[in-house]
């Protein structure tokens, strides 16, 4: 999974950095054809924004989250996308399923 990382209005740390790469480990283990992902971390006034999108295989993913503090707006936006995957996964994974059920007619 290649990640991308970038800042407006804000400094990406090393513990900022470590933070989101650690995050999106949860993502990978839920759905492994993850190949890119582009997180945008942006600061105006008090609001801290955390964008993402994320390229799995035939579609893209896109999520973010405002709030007071960087990390929490990261914590929203992990939750987000981790709720998009696992709902795209479970549309890939029954999408092959139902082609099995029409292959093999039940009595």
């Amino acid at each position: 999974m290649q990640i991308k990382l970038s800042g407006h209005h804000v400094e990406i740390t090393p513990a900022l950095h470590d933070y989101v790469h650690d995050k999106l480990e949860r993502i990978e283990r839920h759905f492994d054809n993850v190949t890119s992902v582009q997180v945008i971390l942006s600061v105006e006034k008090l609001r801290h924004k955390a964008e993402a999108t994320i390229h799995v295989a035939g579609s893209e993913i896109f999520a973010d989250a405002v709030d007071e503090d960087m990390y929490a707006a990261l914590d929203a936006l992990i939750d987000k996308i981790d709720r998009q995957i696992k709902r795209h996964k479970e549309k890939v994974t029954d999408k092959h399923r139902g082609e099995k059920a029409r292959d093999y007619p039940q009595p």
